[in-house]
């Protein structure tokens, strides 16, 4: 079972963090079959699942029934809740309870977004036993901020403040930090400044992890694809295929055939 220490010690070690998404049971058992340690509950699902532009719609409540479908199945991997927008914002208080909800529906630990604006929310959950993994440089729940998905960190400025971001979270107490869209140049440096681990996406091959939405990795999603995104598999066209040879076949009669009948 990976826990938050070994998070820790993978750093230490030099051994990759390997993070994939997962919003529903049957994906998380492909996941641990193919040895993936650690599953984040992502609210791109917003985007994937949904069909929503952005993953601003995105509530506690479907959070939270995709965290119950993760983790219930999960047996060795460390699930991880995306706390999504407005459930940790306006208040330490929302905060702290958001997050123990999480925890309450399986969930190992929690991620938000933002810098140095969200460190007393940081601390006031590491006081009480709740993990946190912060997230800097494009985070989506600032899309409209950024004015769409932009690379951050690009000028000394903002790449001097994501640095600063990122200390003030570890000293808050955070486990880990996922870095978005950024050059790698920048991950690096923050990378090497930090004794937890980082987690790459769209941050270059420094991080001390790295982790994709898995219906970008796998194909099935291709209406927006990120520069940072390689897909391994097609699911997507394989489907389709499967489907159009379905449709084809009960229109001729030849599905179901006897093989398909009860005699």
């Amino acid at each position: 079972m990976m826990t938050i220490p070994d998070l820790q010690r993978y750093k230490r070690d030099k051994k990759k963090i390997i993070v994939v998404t997962a919003y529903d049971a049957l994906f998380t058992r492909l996941l641990e079959q193919a040895g993936i340690e650690v599953i984040l509950v992502g609210d791109s699902l917003g985007v994937v699942v949904q069909g929503k532009p952005n993953t601003l719609a995105v509530t506690m409540e479907d959070m939270l029934y995709h965290t119950r479908l993760v983790a219930g199945t999960a047996q060795k991997s460390l699930v991880i809740g995306d706390m999504p927008f407005m459930s940790y914002q306006a208040s330490k208080e929302d905060a702290l309870r958001n997050a123990g909800r999480f925890l309450q529906a399986g969930a190992h630990a929690i991620k938000l977004e933002g810098g140095a604006a969200m460190a007393d929310r940081v601390a006031a959950m590491t006081q009480v036993g709740i993990p946190v993994i912060g997230h800097l440089g494009m985070t989506p729940q600032s899309v409209n901020q950024y004015g769409g998905y932009k690379v951050q960190g690009k000028g000394k400025d903002q790449a001097t403040m994501l640095l600063s971001d990122a200390k003030t979270l570890e000293a808050a107490g955070v486990v880990a930090i996922v870095l978005e869209a950024m050059p790698a140049s920048l991950a690096q440096n923050i990378t090497r400044q930090l004794a937890i681990p980082t987690i790459g996406i769209g941050a270059g091959p420094y991080c001390d992890g790295q982790v994709l939405v898995l219906y970008d990795l796998l194909g099935l999603f291709d209406e927006f694809v990120p520069k940072f995104v390689k897909p391994y598999a097609h699911l997507k066209a394989d489907a389709l295929q499967a489907l159009r040879r379905y449709k084809e076949e009960v229109e001729e009669g030849k599905f179901p055939s006897d093989s398909e009948s009860y005699q």
